[in-house]
Formats: structure tokens, C-alpha cells, sequence
């Protein structure tokens, strides 16, 4: 088994209590070996669980737990508040804006093709065009722009080619388009 750094940084809290498979333990292992960055969370994380398993490391006050449970009250708004209502009320508009911005900004239509494509008008549904398979636009049969690529090249009718987001080509079908 292999694992990569991101898989190392996943596993390193389950690694340290012991957690983990021996097939995993022992792929964790062979990647911290020849992994400096690996090797430098591991130990950091190893320090910080040393430091916060240890009651020596920060003493606290005896009183220290009484008078953070008397203070904590000022921190924390009450249920019901006007501030509390507020907050709620924002965030529903906001989720409710994203919502209506999304399906504003979302079209029925294909995308197109091409980026730098413009709208087509009045083409007449029927009319046969071409399209090459490794092209963005489609064109009048002969047109000398066309991306020929040997027997790629097929036949298609103009309507068939815009739902598949192909697009006038600029030079052969300018008559058509919006401008």
C-alpha cells in the first residue's frame, strides 16, 4: 500500500492513538521516512498533543473554571435575541439571493462551442452546413476556412449544429450574424 502526503495529514491524529490498520501504520511509516514535510507535521502534531496531554505545561488558577463559567454568559447571546433573529433572517437572504442569481444566470441552451462565437439569426433550420469533429464552428458546404481534417468533415443541417453548440463561422455565414 502507498499513500500520499495528503492521505499522511488525514491519518496522522488516528496514526498517533494508534488507530490505524498495521497495513496503513506501516505505509504511513515508509512515506514519513522519505517525506521531509510529512516528518515535520508529524512531529509538530506529536509536540502538541505532548503539550496539551501534560497538566505541568500551563497551570491554571483553582478558581479558573468558576470564573470562566460566571463570564461566559457575556459572550454568548441569549436564544431569541434580536441580534440572534437578525443573523438568521440575513442569512436566509442570502442563501435565498444565490439561489435566484443561479437560476437567473443558468440557460436552457448548450453552451456553445466556441467562446469567441456570436449569435446566430435567421439561418434557415433546413439549410446543410459542415462541421469538422475537432472544430468549433460550422459552414457553408466549400467554404475554404473550414478545419479540414481528412474524412472528419461531415454533413448537417444548420439546426442540428447549433444544438450541438457549433457556430456560424464568421466568414462564410456573416449574412446571419447578429451584429
Amino acid at each position: 500500500m502507498v499513500v500520499n502526503c495528503e492521505q499522511v495529514w488525514q491519518q496522522i491524529s488516528n496514526y498517533l492513538d494508534g488507530d490505524v490498520s498495521a497495513e496503513l501504520r506501516e505505509a504511513l511509516e515508509n512515506h514519513v521516512r522519505g517525506c521531509k514535510r510529512c516528518t515535520a507535521v508529524l512531529d509538530g502534531t506529536r509536540n502538541v498533543v505532548k503539550l496539551y496531554g501534560d497538566d505541568r505545561v500551563i497551570e491554571l488558577p483553582a478558581n479558573f473554571t468558576r470564573k470562566w463559567q460566571q463570564r461566559l454568559p457575556l459572550f454568548i447571546p441569549s436564544k431569541g435575541t434580536t441580534y440572534g433573529w437578525l443573523v438568521a433572517v440575513a442569512a436566509l437572504a442570502i442563501v435565498s439571493g444565490t439561489f435566484a442569481l443561479g437560476k437567473a444566470t443558468t440557460s436552457s441552451v448548450q453552451a456553445l462551442r466556441s467562446q469567441h462565437s456570436e449569435q446566430a439569426k435567421d439561418i434557415p433550420p433546413e439549410m446543410m452546413v459542415e462541421v469538422a469533429a475537432d472544430g468549433k464552428t460550422f459552414h457553408v458546404p466549400g467554404c475554404k476556412f473550414i478545419h479540414q481534417s481528412g474524412d472528419k468533415v461531415r454533413p448537417i443541417a444548420a439546426s442540428q449544429a447549433m444544438r450541438e453548440g457549433y457556430v456560424p463561422c464568421v466568414r462564410c455565414l456573416r449574412e446571419y450574424l447578429r451584429r
